[in-house]
């Protein structure tokens, strides 16, 4: 006798939070394409797909909760003809439950409620979700399947649970973000709890960017012994059908994953398309200086968005070399962006007249450096007002980490898309993007960098150099490392006790500044949130 065939087909779905009715649409019209085209049994979505991840203070609103209650009943009614997985909010009893739930011919067979609720780094489940302690199984062709959802497959022994209570598959509804080398450690996490306890497992991953967050989609499937089966490709949305031969997937294809700084690249681009368009921004803009920060972003906007939503401004000062202007003009045209130049001198002057006499007697110092800096902001402000254009900043983390930056000068925007992009993986990425096609000048990457606001400035006046700083600063910011430790590591007194004092001092810009794509394991705000006013110094 044959083994039974199961066709389960996994909706790595990009969907936008608290939409619920695009996303219930979405997910009623993947589920016939996957019964009709894909000729699939079941078809399973990400975590909390009816109101999109994470929905945070969203799921405190009564009639939020109410509304993905009467999605789930439309899901139901509307598409049938196949098994339906998805994720939503649950109100029962008075508690809160993030819920994975089994629709067939118009009624639910099965409900799950997430186990483990993870509250560190950027997750904070436990603020709105009570914890489950049940498994849930359904039976689907004389299979016997069951359900998980995303931090529980992380735990020692729930997997192994699942199988001990008679589950021959397990599936699991995620929304796992991006950072840096997510997607090995996640599938050796997985394979390792797979093969620990000898039953295959189909992992959904959400793809899309939201807000600070992006998920690279990567969805795979795990055989008994813990070996990858498939993988559905990084950062984009698919729709793919895995076949089961009895309890065993049969081996299909496993898109390549990406390898270093090419990913980081990818999640950068998916970030700003998603932020632009799901906020409905007519495009992007951004002040282009000749600079390598700028250079990377004009780069990753055109790659984001299409060059004719991209528009870069050049706002050259009395301090701006001629080589930056040429060099920002070269990348603009080899870019096809549309592109101005507003030089900010008479705006300079005109400030400068206006505070000369409350300025009297005191020396020039970084204030008239910032009113550079402001003048830019302005003029990128009024542009970004007049053309509904999102105007995004191009401050790295390393300047953002020691406070590199001007307050409503080039920190004024909507946007930061390389705030968690640290100096040095700046430079990576730009000569990442020059392999596809060279379109950031060698000159931007090659001369020392500097912000233009004095004579003959450069960023190593006031800063250690980028190869001794970044690791200093990874230290702090993401290892949480004592200035102790990090000099015993090998690093000057010097340079840790001026980076570490920069970094304390500068929370309060940090605080201020605009939402930036996480690509590191510890990004500013969702992860590492220190208070502003604060006695303790790092050294």
């Amino acid at each position: 006798m044959s083994a039974t065939t199961l066709r389960i087909a996994i909706a790595q779905s990009n969907f936008r939070v608290g939409d619920i009715n695009a996303n219930t649409e979405k997910i009623i019209a993947q589920a016939l394409d996957s019964r009709d085209r894909l000729k699939a049994d079941i078809v399973i979505f990400p975590e909390l797909s009816v109101t999109g991840y994470p929905p945070e203070d969203l799921l405190l609103r009564p009639d939020f909760i109410a509304r993905a209650q009467q999605a789930v009943v439309s899901i139901a009614e509307q598409a049938q003809g196949i098994d339906v997985v998805f994720g939503y909010p649950e109100q029962s009893g008075g508690k809160l439950f993030n819920s994975a739930v089994v629709c067939r011919s118009g009624e639910i067979i099965a409900r799950y409620h997430k186990n483990v609720l993870p509250n560190y780094g950027v997750f904070d489940e436990q603020r709105y979700f009570t914890a489950g302690t049940e498994t849930a199984l359904f039976n689907l062709k004389g299979l016997t399947l069951a359900l998980t959802i995303c931090e529980d497959v992380w735990q020692s022994g729930l997997v192994d649970k699942n199988r001990q209570a008679g589950a021959d598959i397990v599936l699991t509804l995620n929304a796992s973000p991006f950072h840096a080398g997510k997607i090995h450690q996640r599938e050796q996490v997985v394979c390792d709890q797979v093969k620990a306890a000898g039953v295959p497992l189909v992992y959904v991953n959400l793809i899309g960017g939201q807000d600070e967050l992006v998920f690279d989609g990567a969805s795979f499937v795990v055989d008994s012994d813990g070996a990858v089966a498939f993988r559905a490709e990084e950062f984009r949305e698919q729709l793919s059908v895995v076949e089961f031969a009895g309890k065993q997937p049969i081996k299909s294809i496993c898109a390549p994953i990406y390898r270093p700084v090419s990913s980081e690249y990818q999640a950068l681009v998916l970030g700003i398309r998603d932020y632009v368009s799901k906020n409905g921004f007519n495009g992007a803009l951004l002040g282009l200086s000749g600079g390598i920060d700028s250079a990377l972003v004009l780069a990753l906007a055109v790659d984001a968005l299409g060059a004719d939503k991209v528009e870069a401004v050049l706002m050259p000062s009395r301090y701006t070399q001629a080589m930056s202007n040429e060099d920002a003009e070269s990348e603009a045209n080899a870019l096809g962006v549309n592109y101005h130049i507003i030089p900010i001198e008479p705006a300079v002057t005109a400030f400068n007249e206006m505070l000369a006499p409350v300025f009297a007697g005191s020396a020039k110092d970084t204030t008239e450096e910032n009113i550079q800096a402001r003048c830019r902001g302005v003029l990128l402000m009024a542009l970004s007002n007049k053309q509904g254009k999102l105007l995004l900043t191009t401050g790295n983390k390393s300047e953002m980490s020691v406070g590199y930056a001007t307050l409503y000068g080039d920190m004024a925007g909507g946007f930061a898309p390389i705030k968690d992009v640290p100096k040095l993986l700046v430079y990576a990425l730009a000569r990442y993007r020059n392999s596809i096609s060279k379109v950031i000048p060698e000159r931007v990457i090659t001369r020392p960098p500097s912000a233009e606001l004095a004579p003959d400035q450069v960023d190593q006046d006031s800063l250690p150099p980028y190869e001794v700083l970044d690791p200093i600063l990874e230290r702090y910011v993401e290892f949480d490392q004592s200035a102790e430790e990090i000099i015993a590591a090998g690093f000057a007194a010097e340079h840790v006790v001026r980076a570490i004092t920069l970094v304390d001092r500068n929370e309060y810009k940090r605080r201020q500044s605009p939402p930036g794509i996480r690509i590191t394991p510890r990004a500013f705000g969702r992860d590492r949130r220190y208070p502003i006013t604060s006695g303790y110094k790092g050294v």
